[in-house]
């Protein structure tokens, strides 16, 4: 017996406007995300489990924010839409027809890391190491918000738990930004998180994140609907795919250093 297929609500994306401006859900995750790793920098501050005084931690999660956005926004249209940028670049500014690139963001928060661990005289690994676990909370909070938002579905299915986005047509589909928020968002940060709770080879605990995202994210696009004007590239692989493929090589790089560059400190003491 068939059961009806699951319809997705009509969620008004806006939850109050408060004259021009206005609340809206995919904001409001963001925010907690934000508010969720303030919370937790601290706490390790606090603690004594970073070189870094309660000031310099809030303007990292600040400008990492900032470059977030900005490295996001500038990943989709290169990645995305180029030959849209190319025949109009002011679509680059245009934010407000949406359009955001988790790998784009991630090169923007790099690039803010560098500077960063330049300007605090410690090395981008202990920085990185101290920003990996705040990160996943947050990205699950933004796929939930993508699913309230009723966008970035996933592919046509039929399995039980199919959902009718009706913007998207009558099919069900795999709820692909739930199956992002679990893995991306929950087990990626039990997983680091539970990693970074105990002395591990300087570095080790960034690498984690890349390859544990990447290789979230690379199996969760079997799932999410292409992108319609790029549909599926080489091997019939998806730009998401394509993306994230090096960051998992640079979070084996990454670890393989962090490694060792441990052994060889541990090997110089007892010498």
């Amino acid at each position: 017996m068939l059961t009806d297929p699951i319809i997705f609500p009509q969620i008004d994306p806006i939850i109050v406007s408060l004259g021009p401006l206005a609340i809206r859900w995919y904001g409001l995750m963001y925010l907690i995300g934000l508010g969720f790793a303030y919370f937790l920098a601290i706490q390790e501050v606090r603690r004594g489990r970073a070189p870094f005084t309660e000031q310099q931690v809030s303007d990292l999660l600040f400008y990492g924010f900032m470059g977030a956005v900005l490295g996001g926004r500038l990943g989709y249209v290169m990645f995305y839409q180029f030959e849209r940028f190319l025949e109009d670049p002011t679509y680059l500014f245009m934010m407000h027809q949406g359009g955001m690139s988790f790998h784009g963001g991630l090169l923007g928060v790099i690039a803010v890391l560098l500077i960063f661990a330049k300007r605090t005289k410690v090395t981008l690994f202990q920085v990185g190491d101290f920003v990996a676990p705040l990160v996943p909370f947050g990205l699950g909070a933004g796929r939930l918000g993508n699913f309230l938002n009723g966008e970035l579905w996933g592919r046509t299915t039929d399995v039980p738990w199919g959902i009718v986005f009706t913007s998207a047509g009558p099919d069900p589909r795999h709820p692909s930004q739930l199956y992002e928020f679990f893995l991306e968002g929950f087990v990626l940060f039990a997983i680091v998180y539970w990693y970074s709770r105990k002395p591990r080879a300087v570095g080790s605990v960034g690498g984690l994140f890349l390859i544990g995202y990447g290789s979230f994210r690379f199996i969760v696009e079997y799932f999410r609907q292409p992108d319609d004007h790029l549909g599926l590239l080489t091997l019939g692989m998806s730009m998401g795919q394509w993306l994230s493929l090096p960051m998992v090589l640079a979070g084996v790089v990454v670890m393989a250093i962090a490694f060792k560059q441990a052994a060889n400190k541990a090997s110089q003491a007892t010498a």
